[in-house]
């Protein structure tokens, strides 16, 4: 049942919550032990957080999961986990959680509950209206930045990357919503209701300016953003960033994938190439020069 319970939960999902450690690596703080502690500690809280809300997501969605060609396969779904068994962990986790945010700072534990009530309120209505729907996930990672922003004394953490992290949420959101409507076909509002209203068209000209606009504020980031070295070298970045979003769109339209970002950032090597690049020359700019 304990592996049932880790798989409901869906840890290859928690790579989201990397985006809390956003604030330490940003802020230049990733020598300082105390700020790397605290940074973890609010990952981790995240972590247990959004497994929770898995959780609860398969108990409030287990009847229409069940006509759902993958998602009948889960552990509620299918009855390997309970769903007695599923409330009971949820409660045991969030009595848990909640503490140790409050713990770690008052910010995260306030974070942490507007996020927990945000993805509950997700859950029960607000996935099953577009784009309010893609706007809530947006928010829930920018929710996950400002947990991490909560846990340090910031000094160069720059709002730019709070407009960055939205749209580029945003750009996520309507790909994978563009997956969904390619993948399920005519089926696809029995499976997820909000689809009925999304078009294809309609996703393409959401995703073409959310793309554009988060490739140019990210820009804007690199060259106008206060306390980052003085000789513009954060615009050495500005590549990795655009084949990043490049090569999602190709997933998207030619290879008709990123139904789930998240596993494409496990398995799609150039992805992760251009990804680890553009972390090795933040590290290099930040603490190098």
């Amino acid at each position: 049942m304990l592996k049932a319970l880790m798989k409901t939960m869906r840890p290859r999902q928690w790579t989201k919550n990397a985006f809390v450690l956003a604030a330490v690596v940003f802020d230049q703080q990733l020598f300082n032990p105390a700020a790397i502690l605290r940074s973890f500690g609010a990952f981790f809280v995240f972590c247990l957080l959004s497994g929770t809300v898995y959780i609860l997501n398969d108990i409030i969605d287990v009847e229409a999961d069940r006509q759902h060609p993958k998602k009948r396969l889960r552990p509620i779904p299918s009855g390997k986990l309970p769903i007695r068994a599923a409330v009971a962990a949820a409660v045991v986790i969030l009595l848990l959680t909640f503490p140790l945010a409050f713990w770690l700072s008052p910010g995260l534990g306030i974070i942490s509950l507007v996020y927990f009530l945000i993805n509950i309120a997700y859950s029960n209505w607000l996935k099953h209206m577009p784009l309010i729907d893609v706007l809530t996930i947006a928010a829930g990672f920018v929710l996950r930045v400002a947990a991490g922003v909560s846990v340090i004394e910031v000094q160069r953490f720059s709002p730019w990357l709070y407009v960055v992290t939205t749209l580029f949420a945003l750009y996520l959101g309507f790909g994978k919503r563009r997956a969904e409507l390619t993948t399920l076909a005519e089926t696809a509002g029995s499976h997820r209701r909000v689809l009925d209203g999304y078009t294809l068209p309609f996703l393409d000209q959401l995703i073409t300016i959310v793309s554009s606009t988060t490739l140019i504020a990210y820009s804007l980031y690199t060259f106008s953003a206060p306390n980052l070295p003085d000789n513009h070298t954060m615009m050495l970045t500005i590549p990795f960033v655009m084949y990043g979003i490049f090569r999602y769109l190709y997933l998207i339209y030619v290879k008709e994938e990123g139904g789930a970002p998240e596993e494409l950032l496990l398995t799609d090597r150039p992805l992760q190439a251009t990804i680890a690049l553009f972390a090795l020359t933040v590290l290099i700019i930040f603490y190098w020069f």
